[in-house]
């Protein structure tokens, strides 16, 4: 079944509800699904970048500040 939304023609807010209709139908069925295997390469490798230090972190709300600044 191929779905066809008309992304030009939606606002941002009406993308934002389509993509939250979405992560909730997914969300329902969360424990069925599985990760893909790159997904747990990547986070062994990340895991390896904090074991080495050099991996740094940001609170959440200074990440938030940061991609809002990036936007403005």
């Amino acid at each position: 079944m191929d779905v066809v939304l008309p992304l030009d023609r939606m606002t941002t807010a009406e993308k934002l509800r389509a993509m939250e209709t979405l992560w909730a139908d997914l969300s329902r069925n969360a424990d069925t699904f599985e990760s893909p295997a790159w997904h747990a390469d990547f986070l062994r490798e990340r895991q390896q970048r904090i074991a080495e230090g050099k991996e740094t972190f940001v609170d959440w709300e200074e990440a938030k500040r940061q991609l809002r600044e990036r936007h403005l």
